[in-house]
């Protein structure tokens, strides 16, 4: 589910969250360095492109990711969005990283088993390829850019970030472009991590 400059937008809105999370990691390497790695966390919300998708609800989610030389596919699942209900994401990718630039691209399918449709259609988004975003980053050193394009199910919807961290800070600007009129929005999100376990989000709306 990041463009203009830091020092254009409007502060119109803050949120202050805590959230907590709870990391394990599994790693099973073979001869053809296939990796399998998972995490869960616990979360006092479901912060989604500068949304908060639970209305302040905590959200439990986890992933399981398979990766070999560069390439990688998993699934990603969360509880805590109050519109749609509990959510499971498939995903594909390929990444790399050469003398400090990075690139990665990917497949994401998001599915809601407890919603029936979406923009007013019959399409059940339980259904899978039925809601499809392409990712492309872009990065240098600790700033990232990223591109998500909907390429099925509500087309037309473009999601920009541009990211940054340093040390223990991090800050995520982003602009949401869609069909939907007076629907575009720009967001900043500010991270501190606390330690390993818990971080301070900050939400603006711009």
């Amino acid at each position: 589910m990041f463009n203009k400059s830091l020092t254009s937008f409007r502060m119109a809105a803050l949120g202050l969250a805590v959230a907590g999370s709870m990391m394990t990691t599994t790693q099973v390497m073979a001869e053809d360095a296939v990796e399998v790695a998972a995490s869960a966390a616990v979360s006092s919300m479901y912060l989604w492109r500068g949304q908060d998708l639970g209305n302040g609800s905590p959200a439990i989610s986890g992933d399981v990711t398979v990766s070999t030389a560069g390439a990688y596919a998993g699934v990603w699942a969360s509880s805590g969005d109050t519109a749609f209900g509990s959510e499971y994401d498939l995903y594909v990718g390929y990444g790399a990283e050469v003398e400090g630039f990075s690139f990665d691209v990917s497949l994401w399918n998001y599915n809601y088993a407890n919603e029936p449709g979406t923009d007013g259609s019959d399409e059940e988004l339980d259904t899978f390829g039925a809601l499809t975003d392409l990712v492309i980053s872009l990065g240098f050193g600790p700033v990232t850019f990223t591109y998500y394009d909907n390429v099925a199910g509500n087309t037309g919807s473009e999601y920009y970030t541009l990211e940054a961290g340093y040390e223990k800070f991090s800050a995520k600007l982003g602009y949401s472009d869609t069909e939907a009129e007076d629907s575009d929005y720009t967001h900043l999100d500010l991270t501190y991590a606390y330690n390993d376990k818990f971080e301070l989000y900050c939400k603006q709306d711009c």
